[in-house]
């Protein structure tokens, strides 16, 4: 007898999120005299020659990346004087992306009002994230670049012009990997700071560019979030792992949505989408990203709560009774994963 539908569903969102997270996608906000309005770019080939030449390299730069290069680059060219990016954002609230960047002439409000948008579009599941300079925004939705002077081609390019630059880079690194550490080998010279001041920066949710005496590579792939909530440890901190929770939010809640919903809410129908998420997690173990082990289960105690709150006497239900208890058109479900994070820090204790 084959798996079930919803089964198989779920599995192939792992297999289709192992391939999708090898190369990811990239948008970008311009301003040029040349306004055209959308563009979706799969090679830097395929820049419109109208640009300026700064847009153009803006653009270039984003296809740089890292293991491989983003899948595409989404641009929306705005007018070389437009006062606000809202024309740009309301296009891209209907695109799939990986990263957004703001034009390299970003100002202080406008780099605000993307993260703003960010934020909205998260609370609503759309797994945005965005790389903007000098933001300490605060967030693990926005990576914070402070890293200026950064020499290239004889040119000079600050934070702002950068921004492409590391979106690709992170977008171009395989769900697998972190970035940490990967190399601009385009970059001669960097704004360089002292070990103390990059420790300090990394604390302080700064994504840092270094000089390790021989070449220009990433510090640590940190986002900016500072403060923790209770509901956030520190892991919440690295890009890898946030990358990673964003997949797995996004996978069960389409796939859920496509191969489930609707159904009939019997016990037996909750224990096939039980079966079908942890299908779904062990492919992602069996790929490298999570550490084995995944559970999932009904969840006793969000059941429980529900069904007193129907007014339900549950007093004298055992667990196994709550969990096959009609819950209407509920299902409570619990989790527990533990994303497989990448080695950064080595330590190695030589005796002689």
């Amino acid at each position: 007898m084959p798996l079930p539908t919803i089964n198989i569903a779920f599995k192939e969102a792992a297999s289709d999120a192992i391939k999708r997270s090898q190369k990811g996608t990239v948008a970008l906000i311009l301003k040029d005299a040349a306004a055209s309005g959308a563009l979706t770019l799969t090679s830097a080939a395929q820049i419109p020659k109208a640009l300026a030449a700064d847009n153009a390299s803006y653009i270039a730069r984003a296809f740089l990346g890292h293991t491989n290069a983003p899948r595409r680059v989404l641009a929306y060219v705005l007018g070389a004087d437009a006062a606000n990016l809202d024309d740009a954002l309301a296009w891209l609230g209907t695109q799939t992306f990986d990263y957004l960047c703001a034009p390299p002439d970003v100002t202080a409000e406008q780099a605000g009002a993307v993260k703003a948008w960010i934020l909205e579009q998260r609370a609503e599941h759309r797994i945005y994230k965005a790389v903007l300079p000098h933001l300490a925004a605060d967030t693990e939705a926005v990576v914070n670049l402070t890293t200026d002077g950064c020499k290239v081609g004889g040119v000079t390019l600050d934070a702002a012009a950068m921004c492409s630059r590391i979106a690709g880079l992170i977008a171009g690194t395989p769900m697998a990997n972190s970035c940490t550490y990967a190399p601009l080998p385009e970059l001669a010279d960097i704004g360089r700071l002292t070990q103390a001041a990059g420790d300090a920066a990394v604390d302080n949710g700064e994504f840092i560019l270094i000089h390790d005496g021989v070449k220009v590579k990433v510090g640590r792939a940190v986002n900016s979030l500072k403060t923790l909530p209770a509901s956030k440890s520190k892991v919440y901190k690295k890009i890898k792992i946030v990358e990673l929770l964003d997949m797995i939010d996004n996978d069960i809640r389409v796939t859920a949505a496509d191969t489930y919903i609707g159904r009939g809410n019997s016990y037996q129908n909750k224990l096939v989408l039980v079966t079908a998420i942890t299908t779904y997690f062990q492919q992602l173990e069996s790929e490298g990203l999570l550490q084995p082990g995944s559970t999932v289960d009904i969840d006793v105690e969000a059941t429980r709560e529900y069904l007193v709150q129907q007014g339900v006497d549950v007093s004298e239900l055992a667990d196994q009774q709550i969990k096959e208890h009609s819950t209407d058109d509920k299902v409570f479900l619990t989790a527990s994963i533990v994303p497989l994070d990448a080695i950064e820090d080595v330590s190695l204790n030589i005796m002689i």
